[in-house]
């Protein structure tokens, strides 16, 4: 990224001590500069923010004119709705990044667009879909006989916006992919045995009723054509294979999975590398060169062109209007 910019690297170590407090130590003086502190989220995400943190409050307590931080992977977005007395942690980061003393945020392909709602500073959401969009044109030659798929309800605003740079249709899939949750399962065995027990069931409310699980269902017709998956964030990718497989058997005869970005949880290369998925197109918002040694068929798309010219309007104080020209409006 730097190689895109009139910038240099500015020196600082990271580092941690024997008890995993993260230290850090600024080899020059940031006085009257403008800093962009580049960190994205890793696998040890919470190392990672509290890293973040003290970075942009050592630049602001060593009087820096202005702090950006460019974070492409924000982490803690993906869930904005309070369910099974969960906090809404994105806020809570949110103050904790403003409070620290940054001036602005640049990130790439929000799962919840909402999110930037929690700041108080400026906060640009630049968007991957031109370069995911240019990709499958690349690779896929037969890419008009595709049809796009989101991967579920939620992230139909990006599949809509890829399907409209490509000119295909849309389908989406709806239903639960994950099994119930340990607390749900008690619950629906205590009713079972209730049920048993008193004949009935009635005596509990409409809370208390045992949640059931939506089987996969297919909005679209896939037969003979080429499926393009797309969700935000590739993490667990058993659901995806799931999705998947449910595609192969209304017929699509490839499958293609688009996400911006690529987290890759337990064992994700080697499902994948045995799933019924043909090609993986991720970006490089999250680093996963060793995800890639161990899976063929992830191909990473650079995005760093989009994130420098952010930063160099950014810093010449243009407009970023011009990032957003083709942006679709449920983007």
């Amino acid at each position: 990224m730097f190689s895109r910019l009139p910038a240099r690297q500015f020196e600082m170590r990271v580092y941690h001590q024997s008890n995993r407090e993260t230290m850090l130590e600024m080899k020059e003086s940031v006085r009257g500069k403008e800093i962009f502190i580049i960190q994205t989220a890793t696998h040890n995400v919470n190392d990672d923010i509290m890293e973040l943190l003290i970075m942009i409050y050592a630049c602001k307590t060593a009087s820096a004119r202005r702090i950006t931080v460019v974070m492409p992977y924000l982490p803690y977005t993906k869930c904005q709705n309070r369910e099974k007395r969960t906090p809404i942690v994105s806020k809570l980061l949110a103050n904790m990044i403003t409070k620290a003393g940054a001036s602005r945020v640049i990130t790439l392909d929000l799962c919840r667009p909402e999110v930037q709602g929690f700041y108080s500073i400026p906060v640009d959401n630049v968007r991957a879909s031109w370069f995911l969009a240019e990709r499958i044109r690349e690779r896929i030659s037969d890419y008009k006989n595709a049809i796009v798929i989101a991967k579920n309800p939620t992230v139909m605003p990006k599949a809509s916006s890829l399907a409209e740079k490509l000119g295909l249709i849309l389908g989406v899939i709806h239903g639960e992919m994950e099994p119930l949750e340990e607390e749900e399962q008690c619950l629906t065995n205590f009713i079972t045995t209730s049920s048993n027990s008193s004949g009935s069931s009635d005596s509990l409310s409409k809370q208390q009723q045992p949640h059931h699980q939506v089987p996969l269902t297919l909005i679209g017709d896939v037969g003979g054509r080429i499926a393009i998956l797309v969700d935000y964030v590739i993490d667990y990718v058993e659901s995806f294979i799931r999705s998947a497989e449910v595609l192969k058997r209304r017929g699509a005869y490839k499958i293609y999975v688009v996400a911006t970005h690529a987290i890759f949880g337990h064992n994700a290369p080697l499902l994948l590398e045995n799933s019924v998925i043909d090609t993986v197109f991720v970006t490089n918002s999250v680093p996963h060169e060793l995800q890639k040694l161990q899976c063929h068929k992830i191909e990473t798309i650079d995005v760093s062109p989009i994130l420098s010219e952010a930063i160099r309007r950014c810093f010449n104080r243009e407009s970023l209007s011009r990032l957003f020209s083709d942006v679709a409006v449920q983007d």
